[in-house]
């Protein structure tokens, strides 16, 4: 199985391909188009088949109707998630985006946003 080191050297080169991030509105009848500008990467202290990420997505085109007219092109958005070694399935064994929220350690997640700040993901 691959080591939270080398996925996380991996997802870096992933990222560094500046796809765009496709996400659905809530009302599913439009969408919005995201750039990852800067993105970190840190693995649970005690979890070792966990790895957090805080990526800074900025809006580049929206399509479609959407819900939320205050949203603009260019507008700055920060997404907080988390990849972890499947149990089950398809899953099994390999690493997999986190389905619900990121719970996280305190002791983590000091680190994490201090991290992200240190590496400019999180603008000041």
């Amino acid at each position: 199985m691959e080591t939270n080191e080398a996925f996380m050297e991996r997802k870096n080169a992933d990222f560094s391909k500046k796809e765009l991030i496709p996400l659905k509105d809530v009302g599913r009848k439009g969408k919005y188009y995201f750039e990852r500008e800067a993105w970190t990467f840190m693995p649970q202290h005690n979890l070792s088949n966990k790895v957090f990420c805080i990526e800074r997505l900025k809006r580049v085109d929206i399509k479609g109707e959407t819900s939320h007219p205050d949203l603009k092109i260019g507008d700055i958005e920060y997404r907080f998630g988390y990849y972890i070694v499947g149990k089950i399935g398809i899953a099994k064994d390999k690493w997999w985006w986190g389905q619900s929220c990121p719970l996280i350690p305190v002791k983590d997640f000091k680190k994490l946003i201090q991290k992200a700040e240190d590496e400019g993901t999180i603008l000041a």
